[in-house]
């Protein structure tokens, strides 16, 4: 029988050690053949290890980097690779922000990874490979040193979109310092790219009226007129329903939205969960819209709240129907946003109208309202935004123009005819 140093075992043909460690009995494979060489060189490690426990000099993850007993110690795994740790954040990241969100992050995520190098060692990432980094995603060019694969070359991305995935990638680094994967971050002193602020590029009533003039279908006229006329956000039409309707006082209460495909959510921010009063235009295409799907049949959905795993049922009457407008009859019981761009950029193609975003339509209704004269703070509160000071900040342009207006409301309101004040008796 094969002697065996202390605390050196066979563990199914290889070789392991155990030794005492906080108190706890530890064992770790060392992933070599059980030879009687090897029995020799795996016990004069475990007296290596012991002594550097009662000295107070012994590195856990430096001596058994890939053990799956780090975390009973709250040490982190030293070669840890930019793929392992994106898994690790990501999983985290699940109960904290929206699926949308978290979508959102894996793609950066990825396409950053692919960049540096997704089997790299995230201690190995240096300043200058971040640096290198932006470069690419900005010209789509490669920077030698920091890739691991060719790939195509890709089109560079905006400004506004490179600094949007790095601070994601930032994210994760901050949590490899927090965690103890590495002791700094590598975006030290690396600040954003400056952008150039772009300016809202609302439809001209000309525009408008040439748009609602080629709409396919009246639910389609209908959408647009709505969006336009109320500011909503594309993902709070596609989840309206009737039962969010009031008909006698003509008010929209916004309870959901539609960020990712078939998924229901609360409204973007608390500021969404707001009350809409409605113009003449929205009521009119309501009353249109009505008469298409108004006795429809009412449908259980799931709304996934902001508090992890909790969710709502909501019985809705979609108020717009792509099943209205399908060939077959087979369409689905609600729109999704990524339908409604796909009918909007048609729509200006075929009307002649130079190309825009489909969120213009949300431009177009804070421009029109202020240019109009209407209080700031009442289209911020239509638009569900926190406060006023977006609206200041994005369409002051268009709140200047009422300047001339503003003079006639003063004018009209220190007339000549001052009224008598008296003055005080004195003594």
């Amino acid at each position: 029988m094969a002697d065996y140093p202390t605390g050196v075992e066979n563990h199914c043909g290889l070789l392991r050690v155990w030794f005492l460690y906080q108190g706890q009995r530890v064992r770790e494979t060392l992933g070599v053949p059980d030879t009687a060489k090897n029995r020799r060189m795996a016990g004069e490690l475990r007296e290596s290890v012991r002594y550097a426990i009662k000295t107070g000099t012994f590195n856990y993850a430096s001596q058994f980097p890939g053990s799956s007993q780090l975390h009973k110690f709250g040490v982190a795994q030293v070669n840890v690779t930019v793929s392992q740790l994106a898994d690790k954040w990501l999983a985290l990241k699940e109960m904290e922000i929206t699926r949308n969100g978290i979508t959102r992050y894996r793609s950066y995520i990825k396409i950053c990874s692919g960049i540096i190098g997704e089997e790299r060692l995230v201690s190995s990432i240096t300043n200058e490979m971040i640096l290198g980094l932006r470069k690419e995603l900005l010209t789509g060019f490669q920077i030698a040193g920091i890739h691991q694969k060719s790939r195509q070359l890709k089109k560079g991305r905006s400004v506004r979109t490179v600094n949007v995935y790095l601070s994601c990638f930032a994210g994760m680094m901050e949590f490899a310092v927090a965690n103890g994967y590495i002791d700094r971050s590598p975006f030290s002193n690396i600040t954003p790219l400056k952008k150039s602020k772009s300016d809202p590029d609302p439809l001209t009533r000309e525009e408008y009226t040439r748009l609602m003039e080629v709409a396919p279908s009246l639910q389609v006229k209908n959408i647009w007129r709505l969006a336009i006329s109320t500011g909503m956000r594309h993902g709070e039409l596609c989840a309206l329903a009737w039962e969010d309707i009031d008909l006698k006082e003509w008010t929209i209460t916004i309870r959901r939205n539609m960020a990712v495909i078939n998924h229901f959510t609360p409204p973007k921010t608390e500021s969404g969960n707001r009350t809409i009063k409605l113009t003449n235009s929205a009521i009119e295409a309501l009353k249109e819209q009505m008469a298409l799907t108004r006795m429809g049949k009412a449908i259980s959905v799931d709304v996934h709240l902001r508090e992890f795993g909790r969710i709502r049922k909501d019985d809705c009457t979609f108020v717009f129907s792509p099943r209205l407008s399908s060939r077959n009859g087979k369409g689905g019981d609600w729109y999704s946003p990524g339908v409604f761009s796909g009918t909007w950029n048609f729509a200006l193609k075929k009307a002649g109208i130079r190309h825009r975003k489909a969120y213009e339509t949300r431009h177009t209704f804070a421009c029109w309202a202020l240019s109009a004269g209407a209080n700031p703070n009442f289209v911020a509160n239509q638009m569900g935004h926190t406060s006023s000071q977006m609206v200041y900040s994005v369409y002051g342009k268009w709140m200047s123009e009422n300047d001339g207006n503003q003079m006639d409301i003063l004018n009209s309101g220190f007339t000549a005819s001052v009224p008598y004040m008296p003055r005080a008796i004195s003594q």
